[in-house]
């Protein structure tokens, strides 16, 4: 049984379907935009996978590159990769992290963490990667803060097809990253033009985006800025690259814990954000970053309505 998207919910269909769903570009500090691909109001996740941006490829020469501020989060992991750069990470455990293209900085929120990304001085002249967000189910959302950097990850190599296991498991191969639901995020680099099929859980939802390059995925044309939505049901990915080209594939069992997302913040309720924005604001609960001149972000307004519990299809609780 699969899953396509039909206007804004996510209905049941008897064959895999599959929906190809813009993103939009989002100013990201004072010298950044990303291209966000979820949520969105037809898709709000994939598996556990709730938040991705597509950041570049930009030539950050003579520009600062990567500037966002210590700020907070809660309820969510960040996962983030790079193609082309280098940013530091500085949170409120203490940790600093640079990381490079092929290596992963895994961060936990827990009940509460603030942390900060930075290009240096010196940076490299391009930067591209991507920022995406796990939400955390119920008890680890109330628990400890942790981070973890992982310099080596799992390979397959399949001809001109390499395959890394970022997070989760893909078919054998599973990621050390420390998750807290069944998922998998996965780049797909293909060096030249030719067709795969990618070995895929059936009981998982997947959706894969391009960062470079073009291909076709399951009968979709596939280049830069959008998602393609894949739905459940599948055991095999059909992959044809016509160049070069560069993909991530997400995937995880679908979420069904009813969450509040906003700004920075994942949570089951709107009292929990006002909560946290209360405690960032007046300087409680998520500690100070070290070593980042920045001042911190100041949390934007609570909205004049209140904020309702979704589920994964949208469709409000």
């Amino acid at each position: 049984m699969s899953q396509a998207v039909y206007g804004c919910t996510v209905a049941a269909g008897t064959e895999p379907d599959s929906v190809l769903l813009p993103g939009h570009d989002v100013p990201l500090g004072r010298f950044a935009t990303v291209r966000r691909l979820l949520p969105q109001q037809r898709l709000r996740m994939v598996g556990a996978w709730c938040f991705v941006d597509h950041f570049g490829p930009d030539d950050v020469s003579g520009r600062p590159g990567m500037q966002v501020p210590p700020h907070p989060h809660t309820g969510l992991q960040t996962v983030t990769w790079l193609v082309d750069g280098e940013i530091e990470h500085r949170d409120s455990l203490g940790s600093v992290q640079p990381i490079v293209p092929g290596q992963l900085n895994l961060m936990s929120s827990g009940y509460g963490i603030a942390h900060s990304e930075w290009s240096a001085p010196d940076h490299p002249a391009a930067l591209h990667g991507l920022q995406l967000w796990l939400a955390l189910p119920g008890p680890a959302r109330h628990g400890e803060a942790r981070f973890e950097h992982h310099a080596q990850l799992p390979v397959i190599h399949d001809g001109d097809l390499t395959t890394t296991v970022v997070v989760g498991d893909l078919g054998p191969v599973r990621s050390p990253a420390g998750v807290y639901t069944p998922v998998v995020g996965a780049e797909l680099v293909l060096t030249a033009s030719g067709r795969h099929r990618i070995e895929v859980d059936p009981s998982f939802e997947h959706a894969v985006l391009v960062m470079s390059g073009t291909a076709r995925v399951a009968d979709a044309d596939l280049a830069p800025g959008s998602l393609l939505y894949l739905g459940r049901g599948r055991s095999q990915l059909p992959v044809e690259a016509r160049e070069p080209t560069r993909l991530f594939l997400l995937g995880g069992e679908p979420f069904e814990e009813p969450l509040v997302m906003w700004w920075n913040f994942v949570g089951a309720s709107h009292e929990e954000i006002v909560q946290a924005r209360q405690d960032w604001q007046q300087g409680r609960r998520f500690g100070s970053v070290a070593g980042c001149g920045a001042a911190p972000l100041p949390a934007p307004a609570m909205p004049s309505v209140r904020l309702k519990p979704r589920d994964r299809q949208g469709r409000t609780i």
